[in-house]
């Protein structure tokens, strides 16, 4: 059965307060950074405070919409001279004198880009960074991916969006191998973008993060033919593509622009069109 995607041009506060509670087991999502990123629609630059206080409001309205065993998966960037942001803001999330919204589960890191020297020697060097002119900052390759729940013991497929063993006298030597060649991949997910060529056509969007990275979310979470997945941030879809590529029950979508709805609805028609051909 194909998956019910539903996109809704609305402030997603507003529209998750109409949504019943307990109704989404899956949250993937990218919400502004406060790093002034000019969006056609939202202003992404606020007082730090203000910022997390409305971070604050609408993850409050997001836990409600949450059942107990669903999983939040936040993507969060920062800038070189402005560190500290998804830190603050996930001690906000996770920190209070009263009851915290949410418990930390996992830390992941999304690697866009990465250089590793091979056994033999070989440097190998994959993916794409923006590269940045700096005599005090090096280039920032990587982005937090913070998986929080309400409980912090909500189990995980681990293996699903795991990799082969390098060593294959492991899979018999290990018994929680079960025999399968396949082991957790751990916290550090390498997952470059796709390669653009032309950035007002294939991402017309300042803030994107590829749709692979919501599939490894999907994986990692499981059960996905019954999930019911929100993206409160919904931008040009990428959350969107990857429910419909991992088969999920339903997606549900938000967004203040327009012009991003109707580039996310191009590309899911595309991604429809491409799984759909023999």
């Amino acid at each position: 059965m194909a998956t019910r995607i539903d996109f809704f041009h609305q402030d997603c506060l507003e529209g998750m307060k109409a949504m019943p509670a307990n109704s989404v087991n899956l949250v993937v999502t990218s919400p502004p950074y406060n790093l002034g990123i000019k969006y056609d629609t939202y202003q992404d630059h606020a007082e730090r405070s203000a910022f997390i206080e409305w971070c604050l409001e609408w993850a409050t309205e997001l836990k409600r919409v949450m059942h107990d065993d669903a999983s939040f998966f936040l993507n969060l960037g920062a800038a070189p001279q402005n560190p500290l942001l998804p830190h603050q803001l996930l001690l906000a999330l996770t920190e209070s004198e009263n009851e915290p919204l949410f418990v930390l589960q996992n830390t992941f890191h999304w690697v866009k880009s990465i250089s590793v020297e091979t056994r033999s020697g070989e440097t190998i060097s994959a993916g794409h960074f923006k590269p940045i002119n700096s005599h005090r900052y090096v280039n920032d390759c990587h982005e937090y991916v913070f998986h929080l729940t309400k409980s912090g013991e909500i189990p995980l497929d681990r293996r699903a969006g795991g990799v082969p063993y390098a060593d294959k006298s492991n899979i018999e030597r290990w018994g929680h191998t079960e025999g399968k060649d396949k082991r957790c991949r751990g916290n550090n997910w390498f997952i470059p973008y796709d390669t653009i060529k032309n950035r007002d056509k294939d991402r017309p969007h300042p803030a994107t993060f590829p749709v692979g990275l919501a599939e490894q979310c999907i994986r990692i979470h499981g059960n996905a033919g019954t999930s019911t997945m929100l993206d409160p941030f919904n931008g040009i879809g990428s959350s969107a593509i990857a429910a419909h590529k991992m088969g999920l029950f339903s997606y549900i979508g938000f967004d203040i622009d327009e012009g991003y709805l109707e580039a996310a609805r191009a590309r899911l028609n595309e991604a429809r069109s491409e799984f759909e051909q023999p």
